[in-house]
């Protein structure tokens, strides 16, 4: 294994217990059971698993079923949902080269996700939103659709949403202030800027920071976690995904939160015991346990 692949080092542990709001163990090597025996060496405590798809939502409320520590959020990733209507190709998710299958396929999918929505340790719907990075103009409408649908299941289930936003701020917030937002709204890994965070903030929308925080090039994030109300802030891995410096490039996974908090509590002028304490409170909050 080359130092690149290889897992950083554990960090020092936080001194007080932190939640880690959005993670894929699925897409992380190992096995649950040592992921959350490392996390929880270091004080995180508490995970939020996340479905993409029909099969990893299915994943994850097994998980949390297995583990008390552990709460699902189900969803179709807003780039799931046009491989399910139109096809994909080229395979590039993990259920390989696929058929499009149309509307009546994503109402399939999204019938799924509204019953796993319904159980007791499935705590958020998500993850959902838009996403104009990867997919271009021709799955915008299943994308939206699929939106609006995952906002409708987690209001009449009394869940948390859970948003992905790439590069389509203002189409998120349009569709969200169009539909009526769920009470309990989490952006998670946060990619909006000070102006954006100041639009979240007036709506009561939480704001989920992930490693990239601590990128060089990443000083907007920074500048919107300084506005950010400590109350709405909570914190992620999006493992294996967005590596803290200065391991970045290598495999992310839970027991890293500690090095994130700590570039949190150096933004925000605090420390990093008071920061940890606000973040276990609004991520119980947020996610209802």
């Amino acid at each position: 294994m080359s130092a690149k692949d290889a897992p950083p080092p554990l960090p020092e542990p936080l001194l007080v217990e932190v939640a880690d709001s959005h993670t894929h163990m699925d897409l992380q090597s190992g096995t649950v059971e040592e992921a959350l025996v490392k996390a929880a060496a270091v004080g995180v405590t508490t995970v939020v698993q996340v479905g993409c798809d029909v099969k990893g939502s299915q994943w994850a409320a097994e998980t949390a079923a297995a583990h008390e520590n552990v709460h699902a959020a189900v969803a179709l990733h807003p780039n799931e949902a046009p491989r399910i209507v139109l096809g994909d190709p080229d395979g590039w998710s993990r259920q390989g080269a696929r058929q499009g299958g149309g509307d009546a396929a994503l109402d399939d999918a999204l019938n799924e996700i509204d019953r796993l929505a319904a159980l007791p340790h499935v705590r958020g719907v998500g993850e959902t939103g838009l996403d104009f990075f990867r997919t271009g103009p021709e799955g915008i409408a299943a994308q939206e659709r699929s939106f609006r649908a995952h906002i409708e299941i987690a209001k009449r289930h009394g869940k948390a949403l859970v948003i992905h936003d790439r590069e389509a701020h203002a189409d998120v917030l349009r569709v969200l202030d169009e539909e009526g937002a769920p009470e309990r709204t989490v952006f998670h890994c946060y990619s909006g800027d000070a102006e954006m965070a100041g639009i979240c903030a007036a709506k009561g929308y939480y704001m989920s920071f992930a490693g990239n925080v601590t990128f060089k090039n990443a000083q907007y994030l920074r500048d919107a976690l300084a506005v950010a109300p400590l109350e709405l802030v909570l914190v992620e891995t999006d493992a294996p995904f967005l590596t803290p410096a200065p391991f970045r490039g290598r495999p992310n996974a839970p027991y890293l939160i500690p090095v994130t908090v700590r570039a949190m509590a150096e933004v925000r002028g605090m420390g990093e015991n008071e920061l940890a304490g606000a973040i276990a409170a609004n991520t119980a909050r947020a996610f209802d346990y």
